[in-house]
């Protein structure tokens, strides 16, 4: 849930989130979107975005209609639909097999130039690997070998709703980072991650009074930063 709150200080508005809400400050994560300092002929006021998360069960039919909409399931789209998908899910097949942990390959998505698989397997956390390496390196050789076919389309790969799990841990840290940053006047470095990661990091602070960000590093994992503006380290 995400809700807006006005008050004279930043402490005032959640204050007032807390007693509307009727809630503790730990249940929740402030973004201050607006701030407007006291003039000579007006009240100084701040604008706070309060995220509030969900109740597990709330989060569970969330994801359930997520892994509907988004991924679809066993029952709706599951089956190739052309020679190009067909030839696809033999190859992540044959790649799952070759490792030694044999799945479930079925369409999760169809959409312009990008193709959606998802993995069945009972060894779905080796096939996902520590921080979904595994999962990388196989939808990689997957793009590799789509693009020589007539057609080809960029293919994502999840298993057990990887993916979108990753990118709210990572919105999550985003934000927990830049009050962490706003709190110290320090910046701080997040770990090596890959250019899709280090955009949700960006994408999601992008607006944050008083917070930016920048990539640093080289080669293809890099490190995001997130400083106080006017302090650049």
């Amino acid at each position: 849930m995400i809700r807006e709150f006005e008050g004279k200080t930043e402490q005032e508005a959640i204050d007032n989130a807390i007693k509307e809400l009727n809630l503790g400050r730990e249940d929740f994560d402030v973004e201050v979107i607006e701030s407007e300092k006291k003039g000579l002929f007006r009240k100084g006021s701040v604008t706070i975005r309060i995220h509030v998360e969900e109740m597990e069960e709330d989060k569970d039919k969330d994801k359930d209609k997520d892994k509907e909409e988004v991924w679809g399931n066993s029952q709706r789209n599951t089956e190739a639909a052309d020679d190009f998908e067909e030839k696809v899910i033999i190859f992540v097949k044959t790649v799952l097999n070759k490792m030694g942990f044999p799945g479930l390959v079925s369409v999760a998505f169809r959409r312009d130039y990008k193709l959606g698989l998802n993995i069945d397997s009972k060894d779905s956390g080796i096939i996902i690997g520590k921080k979904g390496k595994n999962l990388d390196a196989i939808q990689l050789l997957t793009n590799v070998y789509s693009g020589q076919l007539d057609n080809a389309k960029k293919v994502v790969i999840d298993s057990e709703n990887y993916r979108l799990r990753h990118e709210e841990y990572l919105v999550k840290l985003a934000y927990k980072t830049a009050e962490q940053v706003k709190d110290t006047k320090r910046s701080r470095l997040l770990e090596p991650m890959n250019p899709f990661e280090r955009r949700l990091i960006h994408t999601a602070l992008n607006d944050i009074l008083d917070i930016d960000t920048r990539s640093e590093g080289d080669g293809l994992y890099k490190q995001v930063r997130v400083f106080y503006k006017g302090l650049k380290t």
